[in-house]
């Protein structure tokens, strides 16, 4: 069994990869590979690494576990630090966040405070224009300028690379970058090019877990966040905080709607409890540190830390709080600054109070309200839903379900979080054997799948016979991520069949999926094709006499946009001029870069627009087909 390692910093690696010599690189990877299993931890926490008789690398993680500064990683061979042996311990470790949380400080409630409660993507900065939720055009420093136009070339050098070449000192390049970047006060860009790196070494180790469109996702992000930056015209959501602000936010009264657990790629684990206001507005409470899965799976009952509030999350989920001296978040977290007091107010359930109308429109409506939001500002990773829905049964590795309501489309249900130890999915499986069943569902709308939820919460529907029998205690309603619905909690098996006659249970292979069916299939194809094999994937792919017969659907859907801009790239992937001596004329990727961006950038369009046509039912009940 492997020993855990310590998370190491972005900076501390791509200096340690920096510093060896052109030769050394050549052996990282192969260095690398295995280190892992032949770590072992210390009695004092440090973790080894043997390399041979005269090396021995020793990493000794700081006060928060993590490997910060380069003193913390020495090596005993003579030609440290700037060995290979250290450098592969290093890279072996998994990558540190950006920011390590850090403890809300004490101030009173009058003043402004931050805080990193949880390791979250940097949100967007609050937008002083009410006219443009993405927020006005901010000017750039110099510092800012340089550090977005050297991350935009270490991510077209690994774009033009792909996974395949992608190794240690690619990624390196771009941590170094990234850092830059960070420096620069550029934290979105920073993170955009961590979870390039992240993707990038999920694919080199095969890991189970790794989707290659999450990684072209990441890529296409992380272009087009360096690429707007480097050209000054950026708008202030797309810079990034690197801290969440919290500002007064007076006296507030909020009742619980769910909890949910929160599982990070980078080892933090806990619980977040979502949060009503009388007017609508929506909050939360958070508790994520180190822990992974454990921390994720207890956390759901750990107490709240909030303005002294004898109350754990379950109680929270179920219950309110009237909050004095409150302190909020942009995007609408609760912080525990010295002056916030809190007082437990009795839980109401989804029918009453501020979570009435979120069951109260059609589910269409608020995923087209999530659609029309900037990219840059819209939060669709916390957005939660509602609505009421009839199972239709299993299909695959969904759940589908009719929404309720004349020509109401059908709807796929997938885990919020398919980790086996966390019980959606067992959850989910036991709903899909009770056809017919009647659900209220609370969940997040996935926008890169066709009419996709992600129920996080889910309770009987209001005057239903077949719906969910629940204790009193849980208010009407079960978090998916914490609570099991066990057999006693549905109804008994004799009204089964009657209900199951009027769900209309459809076979899998009638529901239309618009993306599935749509030939811009063929543009992702060639997208992932670039980040898996690199430029050289894509300019093979383009030659031949079927490349060009290839864009003929996309032509004869209308999606000629798509076809050209697809033909451009695979042109522009081939396009390798040399001089008289057979040397490259034109070496930048950035052509290359740019043209698989504007693919990419078309596609992400596209596939969205058919996401939201998705959720719209056609007269006859039936979700519309692609073009």
């Amino acid at each position: 069994m492997s020993t855990e390692l310590p998370p190491v910093a972005p900076e501390v690696l791509a200096e340690a990869v920096e510093n060896l010599t052109a030769r050394l690189r050549k052996k990282l990877d192969d260095a690398t590979a295995g280190c892992a299993d032949a770590a072992t931890r210390e009695a004092d926490g440090s973790v080894t690494f043997r390399f041979g008789e005269d090396a021995l690398v020793t990493l000794r993680p700081g006060p928060a576990g993590t490997v910060t500064e380069a003193g913390q990683a020495t090596c005993t061979c003579l030609l440290a630090p700037r060995c290979l042996h250290r450098a592969a311990a290093l890279g072996a470790a998994p990558l540190a966040d950006a920011a390590p949380p850090e403890p809300e400080p004490a101030a009173p409630a009058a003043a402004a405070q931050t805080t990193a409660a949880e390791p979250a993507e940097p949100a967007g900065a609050p937008d002083a224009e009410p006219a443009d939720p993405a927020g006005p055009a901010p000017a750039l420093t110099a510092a800012q300028l340089g550090a977005a136009a050297a991350l935009w070339h270490a991510a077209a050098e690994a774009l033009t690379a792909g996974v395949n070449a992608g190794g240690a000192v690619v990624q390196a390049e771009l941590l170094r970058a990234a850092h830059t970047a960070r420096l620069a006060g550029l934290p979105r860009a920073e993170a955009a090019a961590l979870r390039v790196v992240r993707g990038l070494r999920a694919a080199r180790e095969r890991r189970t877990a790794h989707r290659l469109g999450d990684l072209t996702g990441s890529f296409r992000e992380l272009l087009h966040t360096a690429g707007v930056l480097a050209s000054g015209t950026a708008h202030a959501a797309l810079t990034g905080t690197s801290r969440r602000a919290y500002t007064p936010g007076g006296s507030l009264q909020v009742q619980g709607l769910c909890r949910e657990p929160v599982l990070s790629a980078t080892g933090y684990g806990g619980v977040v409890t979502h949060l009503l206001a009388p007017d609508g507005t929506r909050y939360s409470v958070s508790d994520v540190r180190p822990g992974g899965l454990a921390r994720a799976r207890g956390a759901g009952r750990a107490s709240v830390a909030l303005g002294g509030a004898t109350l754990d999350h379950a109680g929270l989920a179920r219950g309110g709080l009237r909050i004095v001296g409150a302190t909020v978040s942009p995007e609408g977290r609760l912080g525990a600054g010295r002056g916030v007091k809190a007082t437990p107010l009795p839980g109401a359930a989804w029918t009453d109070g501020p979570a009435a109308p979120l069951f109260a429109r059609p589910a269409a409506e608020a995923v087209a309200a999530l659609l029309a939001a900037p990219a840059e500002a819209a939060d669709t990773e916390t957005a939660l839903i509602g609505c009421d829905v009839t199972v239709v049964g299993a299909a695959g590795d969904h759940l589908l379900v009719r929404e309720s309501g004349p020509h109401a489309p059908l709807l796929r249900l997938l885990p919020a979080h398919p980790h086996p130890e966390l019980p959606h999915t067992e959850n989910l499986r036991r709903i899909a054997s009770y056809p017919g069943l009647r659900l209220r569902v609370l969940g997040r709308p996935d926008l890169d799948r066709a009419a996709t939820l992600r129920p996080v919460a889910v309770g009987p529907v209001p005057g239903a016979q077949y719906t969910l029998r629940l204790p009193e205690e849980w208010l009407g309603r079960a978090d998916l991520g914490y609570d099991r619905l066990q057999g006693e909690h549905f109804p008994p098996s004799d009204a089964a069949a009657a209900a199951a006659g009027e769900a209309g249970p459809l076979p899998a292979a009638d529901v239309p999926d618009p993306l599935a069916d749509a030939p811009l299939w063929r543009v992702r194809r060639l997208l992932e094709t670039g980040v898996a094999g690199g430029r050289r994937a894509v300019a093979e792919a383009a030659r031949g006499e079927a490349a060009p017969a290839a864009y003929g659907p996309l032509r004869r859907a209308g999606l000629t946009a798509a076809a050209d801009l697809a033909a451009a790239l695979a042109a522009e992937a081939d396009r390798r001029p040399r001089d008289a001596f057979g040397r490259l004329a034109d070496p930048s990727p950035d052509g290359y870069a740019w043209a698989w961006l504007a693919a990419a950038t078309h596609l992400a369009a596209a596939e969205r627009s058919l996401v939201a046509a998705s959720w719209t039912a056609t007269p006859n009940g039936a979700t519309p087909a692609a073009p």
